[in-house]
């Protein structure tokens, strides 16, 4: 029987650990990617862009005008 709680205690400790690593995830890296993917999108569709291409109009998904920060993209301007 002592195995067996040994065991039990062992799989409790592994899915306590992958609900913390989850949680990581979700909580503190997952909002950094959603919001550069959003910038890179909004980038990609810039329709008129500063001289140097880092500061770009664009619409976003309700069709309003924005102005993004485009610095560190590949941004041609249409």
């Amino acid at each position: 029987m002592k195995e067996a709680t040994g065991e039990l205690n062992i799989t409790v400790i592994t899915v306590v650990a992958i609900a913390a690593i989850a949680a990581f995830f979700y909580a503190f890296i997952w909002p950094s990617i959603k919001n550069n993917m959003n910038r890179q999108t909004l980038c990609a569709s810039a329709y008129q862009c500063n001289k140097e291409r880092t500061v770009c109009n664009a619409l976003d998904k309700n069709g309003n005008k924005t102005t993004i920060n485009c610095e560190g993209t590949n941004v041609e301007t249409k």
